[in-house]
């Protein structure tokens, strides 16, 4: 691992996996001379013992690594939960290797020796991609966070309005006034910030809320 002051918590961060040296300085002053942070480890090992910063970041990863392939590392960091685009480099791919990969999620699968652009256009990619995801799960986190203020029967009452009931038949379907449920359908609206149907129905899709108070 290198010894670079670790990443700031704001500019993305390029993680790069390679036990070749000399590739791996190479890449680093690559993406320096883009203004792109890269840290630099010889094995899956010493990865493993980093907390990913709080900011975009994507992985290019060796297929042959000492100790565990580059393949069964990206099911590892599946397992573990550890969600960052990864960006194959190898000098022995092959059709059933990238087709794998790529299933799993991969980004790019790129054939040693590369362009320096072929890289840099696959990292671009990576970490929109990030951008983008982290971007959503902080909209999810957001949501579920308000869904959780609600009462038992306001989450009925929302989930039944999300799959298109009427008050009428909501009030019907739990045996209460149909005021009640007006009610408990403009508090729960305003307590998760739902300005329109179609938001609530986004809200609760999200969330996998298929019925009264059950998710997915």
């Amino acid at each position: 691992m290198n010894k670079d002051k670790p990443p700031n918590a704001v500019e993305p961060v390029v993680f790069i996996i390679d036990d070749d040296v000399a590739l791996l300085e190479a890449l680093r002053n690559l993406f320096r001379s883009v203004g792109l942070q890269a840290q630099t480890f010889r094995s899956a090992k010493d990865f493993l013992q980093i907390q990913l910063p709080d900011a975009p970041c994507c992985l290019i990863l060796d297929v042959r690594l000492p100790g565990i392939s580059g393949i069964d590392f990206q099911s590892e960091l599946q397992n573990t939960g550890m969600h960052i685009p990864i960006i194959f480099v190898t000098g022995y791919g092959d059709v059933p290797m990238t087709v794998k990969a790529m299933k799993a999620g991969a980004v790019e699968f790129l054939t040693k020796p590369f362009r320096d652009q072929e890289l840099l256009d696959a990292v671009r990619v990576a970490l929109e991609n990030n951008r983008d995801q982290r971007e959503k799960d902080k909209w999810l986190a957001k949501i579920k966070a308000s869904f959780d203020t609600l009462t038992p029967r306001e989450l009925e009452v929302i989930s039944l309005v999300s799959t298109g009931l009427m008050n009428k038949q909501i009030a019907g379907k739990l045996d209460i006034s149909e005021i009640t449920v007006k009610v408990h359908r403009v508090n729960g609206m305003r307590k998760i910030g739902a300005r329109s149907m179609a938001e609530l129905v986004r809200m609760a899709d999200a969330l996998g809320i298929k019925q009264a108070g059950i998710r997915r």
